[in-house]
């Protein structure tokens, strides 16, 4: 009796395994591919939040270098005999200082910049420093000394790093000095000194690294465009969203006054500083010294198409109720022109009036703009009557341009319901999904695009990213969700064209929003999880999708699927495929990859998996602890066409593949 109930045992259980097998079989068909996969799929979505620009991405190291916040010597101390001047030499930063003669040998005049948080220097680094001055009086010369400091040392570690500068003219010119330090410090200031009796009028004080991105004197910080670059995006979006429109109108991102001479840009208030009191940061502006020509040129040297969003004349409809705060359809014609005119900055002939504005930046050559965004989150029927006639405009004057309009700021509801129709008689050629949501979302959403009309406008999936409940941050099984999420869209790449995860950047002791992709401090980038399920997406996207099933079924963690999504692609540059796999459950499963099409003379070689896992799921990288979570690759044995591999629980692999014949 016992021995047939041990069988009976044994059968069962040994049923169950091959039940469990079976379901986890994944069929990959490989004798036809299936749609072409946009090289925009996978992009980045930058913001000038959680001090994305100012104090981040922007390598400029010194706060209110021009004297323009409203508090004019915001960021600055001062001592001595300092005054504030605004008749300078740049027109729209009128603002300057003047240092003068304290009155007594052993006292002193000079100022002092606290930098965004503090400034970073960094050991054996080179910085330039560069200031416009002039004499107040036809009377010799004058000298300053510029230093970088630690303010908390005064001792030999005081002065990190000096410079004397010989003012010799009245007329307004550019000096510059190389510093250098052979200590680290984090929390630097810079200091400059009047050494001398005559008075000196400085303007536009700034402090960059000289070892910027690719080196460009009004650069980027390295370290974060190189994390940018490591993902090969497809499509770069900027410079926002929310800022596109403003808190009003005249605080909006205006492209036209972030182009030209660096020194007059005008400053613009950043609306993130005041949205959330208890993320105050009234020190929190836009100085427009990385523009869109920044943007376009950053663009460009990263690889990807560059997305510039324009605001339609609507305010921030969250902050503005009131349809006085926007601007009327029958006075949109500044802000049509605007639009028509950023295309002729971005690929106009150099005879071309914002052409040349463009050539005499230093790009002569066009910066093959493709895409243009107009309006963000915009809601109700005035957004698509704002719309039309931008799409009338550009449309007759740039009929090549693609035009992305927006389905608000919900992933559903009676909004996104509205809007999706109004866009498709507008005849976009993009819509904008934004989708900030919980674990259950995400983990429901796997088929979301299976059923899209395929006629009608492509997706740009612009701005998502997982919130946990109750756990608003960087954690992994948020990411593990997004990478789950996905497949999704990589399944359905016919009609999403484009991704970006929102927001890019913030800063470890200036944000506003989280969760965010790259997180840094003054010395600091960290990449989290999310930034590698970017990446791995990104880097292995293939160039056309395959179709993979699970029991004649797409693997979109629906019921009886064991908590499995998965998507396969092929990429014909490379002759690989890939196969991406999150299994979000809490149980050990066993898959199997079945590449049965194959011809009898081709076989699967050089097998890899590339896995990121983690047995915390709060876990994230750190500023302390920047590798914790991170890809691993490893080896993956082949049985013909055949792959059987178990996936641990909650991971996401990405299994390559090379086709070879024998």
């Amino acid at each position: 009796m016992k021995k047939k109930l041990f069988a009976a045992l044994l059968l069962l259980l040994s049923s169950g395994i091959f039940l469990n097998a079976q379901t986890n079989e994944m069929i990959i068909q490989t004798k036809k591919t299936g749609a072409e996969i946009q090289p925009t799929m996978y992009g980045l979505f930058f913001e000038d939040i959680n001090y994305a620009a100012d104090g981040g991405l922007y390598a400029e190291l010194i706060k209110n270098r021009s004297f323009e916040f409203p508090q004019n010597l915001m960021g600055w101390q001062t001592f001595g005999h300092v005054t504030v001047k605004e008749d300078g030499p740049f027109d729209r930063n009128p603002h300057y200082v003047r240092l003068s003669d304290p009155g007594h040998e052993h006292k002193r005049t000079g100022l002092q910049n606290e930098g965004f948080f503090g400034i970073g220097i960094k050991k054996g680094e080179e910085y330039r420093f560069s200031v416009w001055a002039r004499l107040p009086e036809n009377n010799g010369t004058s000298k300053i000394l510029v230093e970088i400091v630690n303010p908390k040392s005064m001792g030999e570690q005081h002065t990190l790093a000096g410079k004397e500068i010989e003012i010799d003219s009245k007329e307004w010119k550019k000096y510059e000095v190389i510093l250098k330090t052979e200590i680290a410090e984090p929390k630097a200031e810079l200091r400059i000194f009047l050494k001398s009796k005559n008075s000196v009028d400085l303007e536009h004080v700034s402090l960059f690294p000289v070892n910027t991105w690719n080196g460009h004197e009004n650069g980027l910080r390295k370290d974060l465009a190189q994390a940018l670059a490591d993902i090969k995006p497809g499509v770069f979006r900027f410079p926002g969203g929310c800022i596109v429109e403003g808190t009003d109108l005249d605080t909006r991102y205006d492209w036209k006054k972030s182009v030209g001479q660096v020194e007059n840009r005008p400053l613009n208030e950043n609306r993130w500083h005041y949205t959330f009191q208890h993320r105050y940061y009234p020190d929190y502006y836009q100085s427009y010294g990385l523009g869109f020509y920044e943007y376009f040129l950053l663009s460009e040297e990263i690889g990807a198409e560059p997305l510039p969003v324009l605001s339609c004349g609507l305010a921030c409809q969250f902050q503005n109720s009131d349809s006085s705060a926007h601007v009327a359809v029958c006075d949109l014609g500044g802000y049509i022109q605007d639009a028509l005119d950023l295309i002729e900055f971005a690929n106009g002939d150099v005879n071309t009036t914002w052409g040349k504005v463009r050539a005499d930046m230093g790009h002569p050559k066009s910066f093959n703009l493709k895409f243009i965004g107009i309006g963000n989150e915009q809601w109700g029927p005035e957004y698509p009557e704002h719309l039309a006639p931008f799409i009338k405009a550009i449309r007759a004057k740039y009929p090549e341009i693609k035009i992305i309009g927006s389905s608000g700021p919900n992933s559903e509801g009676e909004q996104f319901d509205y809007l999706w129709p109004e866009m498709k008689k507008l005849k976009v050629d993009l819509v904008d999904e934004h989708f900030y949501r919980p674990e259950q979302w995400f983990l429901n959403q796997g088929a979301r695009y299976d059923n899209y009309d395929r006629k009608g406008p492509k997706v740009f999936a612009g701005e998502y990213a997982c919130h946990g409940r109750g756990k608003k941050f960087n954690h992994f099984n948020a990411a593990l969700l997004e990478a789950a999420f996905m497949t999704g869209l990589e399944r359905n790449a016919d009609i999403v064209h484009m991704a970006t995860y929102a927001p890019l950047f913030a800063h470890v002791e200036g944000w506003q929003w989280r969760p965010d992709m790259i997180w840094f401090d003054n010395m600091n980038c960290v990449r989290t999880v999310s930034y590698y399920v970017q990446q791995l997406y990104a880097l292995n996207k293939g160039t056309h999708t395959l179709t993979l099933t699970m029991n004649k079924k797409n693997v979109t963690g629906a019921e009886g699927q064991n908590g499995l999504f998965a998507s396969a692609v092929w990429d014909k540059n490379t002759q690989e495929y890939i196969v991406k796999v999150a299994n979000t459950s809490d149980q050990k499963q066993s898959v199997t990859l079945n590449f049965n099409e194959l011809g009898k003379k081709e076989q699967l070689t050089n097998g890899r998996r590339i896995v990121l896992k983690s047995n915390d799921p709060d876990a994230d990288n750190t500023i302390e602890n920047p590798n914790r979570i991170h890809p691993e690759e490893s080896s993956v044995s082949v049985n013909g066409n055949v792959v059987s591999t178990e996936l641990e629980p909650n991971t996401f692999a990405v299994y390559k593949f090379t086709k070879s014949t024998k």
